[in-house]
């Protein structure tokens, strides 16, 4: 594990604004690092817009090669941004960020943070989270219970080293959690 206190968000186009933001403002408070992961297809960085209000940011960071407990914990965030990660140019092998959400998994000392429709990304690899308890966006319910989710219809549920939130708008309940995880208590 990193021995300065560090999270890293997925990231791709599509992203919900208003929750982005908000952890590179609440992650700083806390002397917490934040870092943007993406596919980087070669380039030395890429732009993205948001959902909402087309906000343009740039991400330079890439999760291809990366060990994931270098992070205290790895957050899939809202929107599309799973949607677009979970793509694979060979049809029969995962995604390069779902074989790193992967190798999250196998690591418990990792928080792993997925919130709204991030649980896509889980997706092509249901054992990860299969029997765990989780919520998700009311959308993605039934894809949730077709992967083995034990669904609650709570906005943030704990189980082990996964807590999920169920909207962008939970994200500072998603935050609050993993801070708290990161700083030991609870």
């Amino acid at each position: 594990m990193a021995s300065k206190r560090s999270v890293a968000v997925l990231f791709e186009g599509d992203f919900y604004e208003n929750e982005i933001f908000y952890y590179q403002h609440r992650f700083a408070e806390e002397g917490i690092e934040l870092h943007f992961l993406t596919r980087l297809w070669g380039q030395a960085s890429l732009v993205f817009k948001g959902h909402e209000h087309h906000i343009p940011m740039t991400c330079s960071e890439s999760f291809e090669g990366r060990d994931p407990a270098e992070f205290d914990a790895i957050i899939v965030p809202a929107g599309m941004v799973s949607d677009r990660l979970r793509y694979t140019e060979k049809v029969d092998e995962p995604a390069p960020a779902v074989v790193f959400l992967e190798r999250a998994f196998a690591n418990p000392a990792v928080v792993k943070g997925i919130l709204c429709h991030g649980m896509w990304l889980a997706a092509p690899i249901p054992q990860v989270v299969r029997g765990r308890k989780a919520v998700v966006h009311n959308n993605l319910i039934g894809d949730a219970r077709n992967m083995g989710i034990e669904y609650q219809d709570r906005d943030l549920v704990w189980d082990g080293d996964l807590v999920t939130a169920r909207t962008g708008g939970h994200c500072h309940l998603l935050a609050r959690a993993i801070i708290d995880r990161i700083n030991g208590v609870g």
